[in-house]
């Protein structure tokens, strides 16, 4: 059986946040009111930043305000989102990882709180198949209507994701000799701890003092 690995996105694959990133996009286009959602998206990524966000208050928040346009819209900024911020910062060395799983006939997927709306085209110029990521509702015509299906992807939210994606394939975590995860941050501690090999990658200073107390390995993917 080969073996699995798990990539969180935000901070992990990419050396920013493109949840944050893509609502101060629709804020410098004016596409929203600029100073509002900028100071409000500001204080849900503190909350992120801090350890009290609240999954399901932000979602509603994020998936809202992408329910206020029609999809032909949302795609069309998101390609402009792309080209200006996501390509530059697609860097060797998360390519480089991505690729020696791929190569080894690892079972790649990314794990990411953030909506797939905004993630799915990142994951594909990853060259990623699969991403879990947290799912806004869909009209039969494809407009978003502001509504989260399921659980957050995030904290537990992405064992619970993992195991039911794994499941729906025929497989558990068990099923693989090696799992990886590879995260930056203490909010996924829940999934680090469940893999075989949890990998602390380019971590924040509280997933730094666990990873060290755990005795977990340490990489940095975007020193210079």
């Amino acid at each position: 059986m080969k073996n699995l690995a798990l990539f969180d996105l935000d901070h992990t694959l990419i050396p920013l946040d493109s949840d944050y990133e893509w609502g101060q996009f629709l804020a410098r286009t004016g596409a929203v009111d600029r100073e509002a959602f900028a100071k409000r998206n500001a204080e849900f990524f503190a909350q992120y930043q801090n350890g009290t966000l609240d999954p399901h208050e932000y979602l509603e928040f994020a998936l809202g305000t992408l329910a206020q346009f029609p999809r032909t819209q949302l795609d069309a900024w998101h390609q402009e989102f792309m080209n200006e911020v996501i390509h530059p910062v697609l860097l060797p060395s998360a390519r480089d990882l991505l690729k020696k799983h791929q190569d080894a006939g690892d079972l790649v997927a990314i794990v990411t709180a953030t909506n797939r709306f905004v993630t799915a085209p990142i994951a594909q110029a990853l060259n990623v198949e699969h991403l879990l990521a947290a799912e806004p509702e869909v009209k039969a015509d494809g407009n978003l209507t502001g509504k989260l299906v399921g659980v957050p992807t995030s904290g537990a939210g992405k064992i619970a994701h993992t195991n039911a994606w794994l499941a729906a394939r025929g497989l558990t975590l068990k099923d693989f000799e090696r799992s990886y995860f590879y995260s930056d941050s203490q909010a996924d501690i829940p999934l680090l701890s469940v893999v075989t090999h949890p990998i602390a990658t380019n971590p924040n200073a509280l997933l730094t003092a666990h990873a060290k107390a755990q005795g977990w390995p340490i990489i940095n993917l975007f020193n210079d």
